[in-house]
């Protein structure tokens, strides 16, 4: 397995899915997508480590981005401590010509993440941009969760107003954080302190309780996860349609379901399920 080396590799249009493992990929994308398929390792476990690692230049990309991590802001990843919790001093804009922030244009409050409908209406809505660019990348925030069949979430909600508080907030005002602390997910994190059962309590909160009790933990979030890409992978058929050039699908990094003791995907955590993701050249 080579390494993923996203910058370096040929392409005009990469299609990044966030936290898309390579083995679920493998069995479902030739239902959407005709190309070759290959394993890859990515530099980074998480959004901000695969972005800080991979983005260490200056580079002419127009970058449609669901993700908040990747925004046009300038808030470095180490200041955004209720979401990152990584040292990473590095931001977007800094190193990427043009960045769509979808993740705030295209969110849609009923699902509590970013529709694969709002990164297409954002693609559309930019093409001089796009033209200009030497290369585009689309990153969606599919299959990562919110699962899109349970409907709203908080757990991409409270990035969101994270960001929204800290880009109000004057310099050196504490309120950029005011009220993340009540939030659930925190809560439960911190009182566990990151164990294994404090991944999985979280994990929780994006299930259907019923489904956990029929199916166990993993095998009801691996059929929410499959879903979420499918859904995806539909948008990403329709798309490459109407592309010209080089397509490549691929992910930043993985999603786990207990390998290791681990679930879900964290900074550094280099196992994997985490660091093995698709590399797709589409074919034409």
């Amino acid at each position: 397995m080579e390494d993923q080396r996203f910058l370096e590799s040929e392409w005009d249009y990469c299609i990044v899915l966030d936290a898309c493992r390579y083995d679920t990929f493998a069995e479902v994308y030739n239902e959407y997508l005709d190309g070759t398929l290959e394993k890859r390792r990515s530099v980074g476990s998480s959004t901000p480590e695969w972005a800080f690692r991979t983005f260490t230049g200056e580079h002419d990309i127009a970058y449609f981005s669901a993700n908040p991590f990747i925004n046009s802001l300038g808030i470095p990843l180490n200041e955004l401590k209720w979401g990152a919790s990584c040292d990473y001093d590095w931001t977007a804009s800094e190193h990427i010509s043009t960045v769509f922030d979808v993740w705030k244009s295209g969110w849609d409050d009923d699902l509590g993440t970013v529709p694969p409908a709002s990164m297409i209406e954002a693609f559309d809505a930019n093409t001089a941009a796009i033209d200009r660019a030497d290369r585009t990348v689309v990153h969606y925030m599919q299959p990562h969760a919110p699962y899109l069949a349970r409907e709203k979430s908080g757990k991409l909600t409270q990035i969101q107003k994270g960001i929204k508080r800290q880009e109000d907030a004057d310099e050196g005002d504490g309120s950029a954080l005011s009220g993340l602390a009540d939030t659930i997910r925190p809560k439960i994190e911190g009182r566990l302190d990151n164990s294994t059962l404090a991944q999985k309590a979280g994990l929780w909160l994006e299930l259907d309780p019923a489904d956990v009790l029929k199916n166990g933990t993993r095998e009801a979030a691996l059929a929410l996860y499959e879903e979420n890409l499918r859904i995806a992978l539909e948008s990403i058929a329709d798309l490459v349609e109407r592309l010209d050039g080089r397509v490549v699908v691929t992910a930043d990094h993985g999603e786990a379901f207990g390998e290791q003791g681990v679930w879900e995907h964290h900074i550094e955590t280099h196992i994997p399920p985490l660091i093995e993701v698709p590399w797709l050249e589409i074919s034409r």
